[in-house]
């Protein structure tokens, strides 16, 4: 049977020699064409041709460019005939990669290689904006004065302006999460948490405060209060002072200031003090009838596919075009994602300056990539591959149509840099979606398109995202997770139509109205991610020749003299793995956008009965901010590492792994890491929120998941001997120096007794206590994450002076209690290995002691009752927990 081509396949440029299938085309599938010249041909598949995927429409020769949307996205490397399915060796490595039941091509037919782009400075004409055209059309807004903008929603952030205070902004955030019942004129209060700001030696200063700032005075903030431990490396004060010094307008704000000190009820109880005051104020605010041009629209895309530059992002291009025209504005972004587009982009730009700036921009994030071994053409995930995105020049063609062919570039700014005039801008920020868009609000946009072909469920807490999915069978697919359906262009409906319409409802949205994910209710914030190469080029910070990011050989260090230990006994588990002292679910999300999912379905199904219906004492999830928007190589290795290492711990009874579905760490990226390491994937379970229809049906799948596995190991149980503790430990430099002797004598005779202690490779007191103990300038057993295998004393390499950094690298090295000696109460613990804080005194924590008299004995008995299940640390109490990944010395995002 000889199909049509257009019941089957586009091409998105009339001068394109290879097209896009829009379905799964079977091997010796014929297909029928008709040039624009009105010649006939006939062209015969060569292989099976996945939806998405490219095949040959024209013959191309060897060493011709390979032509999509007119541009060139890679090179044959031997002649291709028509009817033959294009492929580099990146996508065949990517399908190799996925269970399919296809014969692939046995080698690649084009290179990924384009004529590098030459701007002709004489040759360059200035162009203007798209002319004016008011029409009479409005929203309803929440008006914050000529500095500040129009609001599309009304809410109260608490931010935290450091990773240290991520447990204590949660645990007040939980507190109101139902605000909005009471106080019907506010969306919400926020707690804004992320990663940065508790390490020495940052790089990206300057990029959180502006983002943060930036937040402090957006229109959809009705009142802010900036949170920090005071001890961080950046600090409330910073965000002050760079505030005034670029003259932020935050006088018209509502802004309270909080240093929890180490400290966490008292200034938890003022929070809610402060909030409980402002709370009637922030309600009265109204919103009013507001001009179009009072919107500034983030041009947003993730999980892309090949349809995203067909439908999806020409759809966002379009509504922006009639936004500008209006004199509103829309911010691009995504330095990365234009690689290759440059030709594009500089069709209209508004002046030779403008023009090389967003070049120099390219420039400058490429040589960043390249400084950390890595490169740009590295940010394709291994959804964008499956979905026919081979490459960073593809992808960034299709990204690029969020900018129509009528509208002019008229600004570059900087990463969170305020937009002050109307306007399309382009905005330098990593591929990472959830980095990017945290630039684009600090910005000032107030509403977020989000245009996805896989299906990204990713939303932005006090923004309201709109989901725009590029063909109608991805929308029916997830449909409850979506709001607009641009497959409908491709199935007939004229752009012009489905503009107007999307514009219609990002109206009724601005006005109030919600989103899919606002229903859904789930969101979260990613500041753009420190790197540890300087700018100028310079060496690493820290030792890269003591730091080692392979394993090492696990073995323990030696002690020269043992000690006898403290006589205790532990109540748990036994386990293939070892002693448990929990039996736990976990819900593993493979990268950084199923965090948020994992989290709700641990919520909902710590509300049943979890031992009757699961057989298992909690439910727990490790969210994190990795699997994707970051660079490949030995950050990724970290990355598998730990969350291997937390998979196989004896505490876990059962294991669900939960993708996204669009990300590079995807199911099957897992499933064949598990082959290599000897681990059976069939006994874990498997969940996808894009390929399994959406959040609820994910949901769902998890819960007969679980209930299926909920038998197994025995709940009896069984006592074991101090040999059986495994301790992480961390010591402050606030804790008077004699306690260290008697910390050495509990150290030793733990390992005496068969017992384990890990200690992180940092300066101060862990120093200290390895010299008394006879092992000063014992080099590190254990790279960051590594399991050991050997019980004794071992030392673990850190990237980074993070806290949250530094615990979670321990809790996957096996050890099954973390003991923390010092002062800080504010530290937060791990999600599923209890912390437990011994202070002198002068602060509350699990215990108080008042000297080292007999602190051995005292640290042993604290550690059995926790283990045991007689006393619960004060940080569950308070869910004061958290869980962060390093990135290394190398890792990058992209």
């Amino acid at each position: 049977m000889i199909i049509p081509f257009e019941e089957v396949g586009r091409l998105p440029f009339s001068t394109d020699n290879v097209a896009i299938a829009t379905t799964d085309l079977d091997a010796g599938s014929t297909i029928s064409m008709t040039a624009e010249s009105g010649e006939a041909s006939i062209i015969t598949l060569s292989h099976t041709v996945l939806e998405g995927h490219r095949f040959a429409v024209q013959s191309i020769r060897e060493g011709e460019e390979l032509l999509s949307w007119g541009m060139p996205f890679g090179r044959a490397t031997r002649a291709i005939k028509p009817g033959e399915y294009v492929c580099n060796d990146g996508v065949l490595d990517a399908l190799s990669g996925r269970s399919l039941d296809i014969q692939l091509p046995g080698t690649a037919n084009f290179s990924d290689e384009i004529t590098s782009f030459q701007f002709d400075k004489d040759q360059f004409a200035p162009n203007t904006q798209v002319e004016r055209q008011p029409v009479d059309q409005y929203f309803m807004g929440y008006d914050r004065g000529v500095q500040r903008g129009v609001g599309t929603r009304n809410h109260v952030l608490l931010i935290g302006v450091s990773s240290r205070v991520a447990g204590f902004v949660r645990h007040v955030e939980k507190q109101y999460e139902s605000i909005s019942a009471s106080h019907p004129n506010i969306d919400g209060v926020v707690g804004i948490v992320h990663t940065e700001g508790d390490d020495a030696g940052i790089n990206n200063k300057e990029l959180v405060l502006r983002t943060l700032a930036g937040f402090v005075v957006h229109p959809n903030t009705g009142a802010v209060i900036l949170i920090d431990d005071g001890s961080e490396s950046i600090s409330i004060e910073d965000v002050k002072t760079y505030m005034a010094a670029h003259k932020y307008p935050d006088s018209q704000v509502l802004v309270e200031t909080l240093s929890v000190r180490g400290k966490f009820v008292e200034p938890a109880n003022k929070c809610r003090q402060i909030l409980d005051e402002w709370l009637p104020l922030v309600n009265s605010a109204v919103r009013t009838r507001q001009p179009i041009s009072e919107l500034k629209i983030a041009l947003q895309c993730g999980g892309s596919d090949a349809f995203s530059g067909i439908s999806g992002n020409p759809l966002a291009g379009w509504v922006a075009r009639e936004l500008i025209r209006q004199g509103g504005s829309a911010n691009l972004a995504e330095t990365d994602e234009l690689v290759g587009a440059e030709p594009y982009i500089l069709k209209k730009v508004k002046s030779q300056d403008v023009a090389q700036r967003f070049l120099d921009t390219i420039d400058h994030f490429v040589k960043r990539a390249e400084r950390h071994g890595s490169s740009a053409a590295g940010n394709p995930s291994g959804g964008n591959k499956f979905r026919g995105l081979y490459n960073i020049y593809l992808k960034s063609l299709g990204a690029a149509m969020k900018k129509h062919p009528d509208v002019c570039l008229d600004d570059v700014i900087e990463y969170g840099q305020r937009m002050t005039q109307p306007g399309y801008y382009f905005m330098d920020s990593p591929g990472n979606d959830l980095e990017s868009i945290a630039g684009q609000v600090a910005s000032g946009c107030n509403l977020i398109y989000f245009v996805t072909g896989n299906g990204s469920i990713t939303n932005f807490p006090f923004v309201p995202t709109v989901k725009i999915v590029t063909t109608t069978r991805r929308f029916e697919l997830l449909k409850e997770d979506m709001d607009v359906n641009a497959g409908a262009y491709l199935d007939g409906l004229s752009m012009d139509e489905l503009g107007a319409e999307t514009l219609s409802m990002t109206l009724n949205i601005a006005s109030g109205a919600q989103s899919a994910g606002e229903r859904a209710g789930h969101s979260q914030v990613q500041l753009w991610r420190n790197w540890k190469q300087p700018e100028d080029g310079s060496s690493l910070v820290g030792n890269k020749e003591t730091l080692h990011e392979s394993l090492l050989p696990g073995h323990p260090i030696q002690l020269k003299q043992g000690k006898v230990g403290v006589p205790v006994t532990v109540k748990g588990y036994t386990t293939p793995r070892g002693p448990a002292f929990e039996q736990l679910g976990l819900i593993l999300p493979t990268s950084l956008c199923a965090g948020q999912v994992a989290r709700m379905a641990v919520d909902k199904l710590n509300e049943m009965d979890v031992l009757q219906l699961f057989g298992v004492d909690r439910f727990v999830t490790l969210v994190h901010t990795e699997g994707c928007g970051a660079s490949s190589g030995s950050s990724e290795d970290i990355f598998m590492r730990t969350m291997h290492g937390h998979l196989i711990h004896p505490n876990i009874k059962s294991a669900l792994l939960l993708e996204h579905g669009c990300e590079k760490t995807h199911n099957d990226y897992f499933r064949n890491y598990f082959h290599r390491e000897n681990l059976h994937s069939d006994t874990f379970g498997w969940a996808s929120i894009q390929l399994g229809g959406g959040i609820q049906k994910t949901f769902d799948h998890i819960e007969s998941w679980f209930k299926r596995h909920a038998s197994g190991s025995s709940r009896a149980t069984h006592e074991f001997e101090a040999g059986a503790i495994k301790a992480g430990l961390l010591i402050d430099d606030s804790i008077p120096s004699d306690w260290l002797e008697e910390i050495a004598v509990w150290i030793a005779g733990l390992i005496t007794e068969g017992g384990s202690v890990v200690v992180p490779a940092l300066e101060g007191r862990q120093n200290k206590i390895l010299q008394i103990l006879g092992t000063n300038n014992a080099p590190a057993t254990l790279a960051y994450s590594q399991s050991f295998i050997q019980n004794g004393l071992h030392v673990m390499d850190t990237p980074s002076l993070n806290w949250q950094e530094t615990i979670t690298g321990l809790g996957a090295t096996g050890i099954n209690v973390m003991l923390y000696i010092g002062n800080d109460m504010s530290r937060a613990g791990h999600p599923f290995i209890p912390l437990l804080q011994v202070t002198d005194g002068t602060a509350s924590g699990d215990h108080s002691a008042t000297g080292n008299t007999a602190l051995p004995e005292t640290l042993s008995h604290l550690i059995s009752e926790t283990l045991s299940g007689t006393y619960q640390p004060i940080r569950y109490t308070f869910n004061n927990i958290d869980f962060q990944i390093t990135r290394g010395l190398y890792g990058i995002s992209l």
